[in-house]
């Protein structure tokens, strides 16, 4: 097979420092990373991890990242990591999209950290910068909200709010991907003097080049270790799986047999390309024809493969907007009958609600009128209580007023009688004087002489008044003055 041209600019672009994937030959793990060639197909998404525990004071975390090798991408776990030297920070690699193809920019150490094409690669690197910690003289400062060092004591920390903690999104910059865009700090950051990356992160890199389980097409976007705590030790306590796979894995050419295929051999082409340009051959018209035919038929090849991916993702998403479609009909039907079924319990409640509202008034109307009742029959049987109180009263008021009037009539009578029984001892000596005279002038009877006694009492002034009284109503015979005459006229 011929060269083709097409790749030969690309390929020496990508050496001056534009940026380009790993060598997959073994003299690559010699040299820096970011020689190498480029790729027709876009990197997997950032797959969905967590941060291992730091070692120990004085690492730096390096996030994960996709290279590209014989079989297609695979998967670079993040690592903790020392710095060659006291104030460097890592500046991570990334894919960027010039000129059909995604050439792979190489990470670098420097005092400042550059542009990494705006991949989110979480735990501080959210797309510009790094906020996972800083210099302070001669300690790395960690900031607690993004780091994971809760297992070892490490009293260099702060805390500061991070967006972008947790890692996913495009792994490259360009249409597709992300949009960021250098700006002057960034590149001049990029020229400045550098350190390429350290021996254990090149340990790092190849050991997950020769594991099987981090190669895209295998994993499908979701690597069986996505970071460790310790570069190249896959297997150990601190390895970390990830969670899942980036968004839109599932539909990457990456992770198909045969979008890779046709890649490799694209990316095959281009080397031959790029060992003939180094070599100064120059092909011949019909070698060069040839070498454009093959490389239209690949890239027809490519351009077909990618086509027909891209249908059956339309297809795939047409289809998941149809399921998403149905899902959302079902769930609204779902919840139209949940709310008819909740407004018919609600009318149910309400109407229950009402009926036993109206039977607790109706008891309590009830309970009223019973209440009432028994108040009435109470104030009745009061009021009856009452007047029988009020008449038994009135008949004790009557029967006392008859007995003091009673007494008082007695009292009269007593006072009567006390005056009575004084009237005869005032008026006894004229009475029985006058009787006396009377009986000396009238002519005596001689049928009725008068008893010694009475001539023998009648001269007697001074006797008591209970002893004459008597003589004198019994000893008036039939003499026509006899009784009290004698009395009266003595009055006179």
């Amino acid at each position: 097979m011929r060269l083709s041209p097409y790749f030969i600019p690309v390929v020496l672009g990508l050496s001056l420092g534009v940026g380009a994937p790993v060598a997959t030959t073994p003299a690559s793990a010699q040299v820096a990373i970011g020689i190498g060639i480029s790729v027709p197909i876009a990197p997997p998404p950032i797959p969905v991890y967590a941060q291992p525990p730091i070692p120990g004071p004085g690492y730096i975390w390096t996030p994960g990242y996709w290279a590209w090798g014989d079989a297609g991408y695979y998967w670079v776990p993040g690592t903790w990591v020392e710095p060659p030297s006291v104030g460097l920070l890592w500046t991570p690699p990334y894919w960027g999209y010039v000129g059909g193809v995604y050439g792979f920019h190489a990470g670098y150490w420097g005092p400042t950290v550059g542009f990494y094409g705006g991949v989110n690669y979480g735990f501080g690197y959210g797309g510009f910068g790094f906020d996972g910690g800083y210099w302070r003289g001669g300690n790395f400062m960690y900031n607690r909200s993004v780091t994971n060092i809760s297992n070892t004591r490490i009293t260099n920390v702060y805390n500061r709010r991070v967006v972008n903690v947790r890692p996913g999104g495009a792994a490259f910059n360009g249409p597709g991907g992300t949009r960021a865009r250098a700006t002057a700090a960034q590149l001049a950051a990029a020229r400045s003097a550098r350190q390429e990356a350290t021996a254990a992160q090149l340990r790092n890199r190849d050991a997950a080049r020769g594991d099987p389980r981090l190669a895209a097409t295998a994993n499908r976007g979701r690597p069986a270790v996505a970071a460790t705590a310790r570069p190249g030790e896959f297997n150990g306590r601190d390895a970390v799986a990830a969670r899942a796979a980036g968004r839109g894995a599932d539909r990457s050419p990456a992770v198909r047999q045969d979008a890779v295929r046709s890649a490799q051999a694209r990316v095959r082409t281009g080397e031959a390309a790029n060992a003939q340009a180094r070599a100064g051959v120059t092909p011949n018209h019909g070698a060069a024809a040839q070498a454009r035919t093959d490389h239209a038929s690949a890239r027809g090849q490519t351009q077909s493969a990618q086509g027909q991916a891209r249908a059956a993702a339309n297809r795939q998403a047409a289809e998941a907007r149809a399921n998403n479609a149905r899902t959302q009909g079902q769930a609204h039907a779902r919840a139209g009958q949940d709310r008819a079924a909740a407004n018919r319990q609600a009318a149910q409640a309400r109407t229950e609600n009402a009926r036993t509202q109206g039977q607790a008034h109706a008891r309590a109307g009830q309970d009223r009128a019973a209440a009432n009742r028994q108040a009435a029959q109470a104030r009745a049987e009061n009021a009856r209580t009452q007047g029988r109180a009020h008449a038994r009263a009135s008949q004790d008021r009557a029967a006392a007023n008859r007995q003091a009037a009673q007494a008082r009539a007695d009292r009269a009578q007593a006072r009567a009688q006390a005056r009575t029984a004084r009237a005869p001892t005032q008026h006894a000596q004229p009475r029985m004087a006058q009787q006396h005279m009377q009986q000396r002038t009238q002519p005596r009877m001689a049928q009725q002489p008068r008893a010694p006694q009475q001539r023998m009492a009648a001269p007697s002034q001074h006797a008591a008044p209970h002893v004459a009284a008597p003589q004198q109503r019994g000893g008036g015979g039939g003499h026509p003055n006899a009784g009290g005459g004698g009395g009266r006229e003595q009055r006179r």
